[in-house]
């Protein structure tokens, strides 16, 4: 899920994608901007965002990360992950969704990358990420279970 502010300053939510980039055992997270009319300013979260009407994730995800870093993927290199859904009915809502990829780039790329959305791009192990400074609480989720899937198997 992606959740919006309108023109109206109304909320939206709407379905997402989201990559974990993985820089051997660290997480590239942006510094979301410090500003009134986002969700979670000032916050660490994922690179992504909004699907558009019709898009597919993956699509969704490849425009997004062009658009944020400037950074590029073939198919296989994104890793469907785990998808998040988010039942907003209560409040007169309907269902979202944030699918939840992986996608690994090698160390020396990453001074390639040109930040265009958020305020930071920062390098991060789980332990920092999940301890320290704030992180949007659907990206922490996605991190943690990332971080303790070995955990998370059944044994045997």
């Amino acid at each position: 899920m992606n959740l919006l502010v309108s023109s109206t300053g109304r909320l939206t939510a709407a379905d997402a994608a989201a990559a974990i980039i993985l820089v051997g055992d660290r997480y590239l997270m942006q510094l979301r901007d410090e500003r009134a009319e986002i969700w979670y300013p000032g916050h660490w979260g994922l690179f992504g965002g909004a699907m558009e009407a019709g898009e597919e994730p993956i699509a969704a995800l490849r425009r997004e990360l062009f658009e944020e870093l400037e950074l590029t993927f073939e198919a296989p290199a994104a890793c469907f992950f785990m998808q998040i859904e988010f039942d907003l009915s209560a409040i007169g809502l309907m269902r979202y969704r944030r699918d939840v990829y992986t996608v690994a780039i090698p160390p020396d790329s990453v001074q390639r990358l040109v930040l265009h959305e958020g305020a930071a791009v920062r390098l991060f192990t789980a332990a920092e990420i999940l301890g320290g400074p704030p992180v949007t609480p659907y990206d922490s989720f996605a991190i943690f279970i990332h971080a303790a899937q070995a955990r998370l198997r059944p044994s045997g």
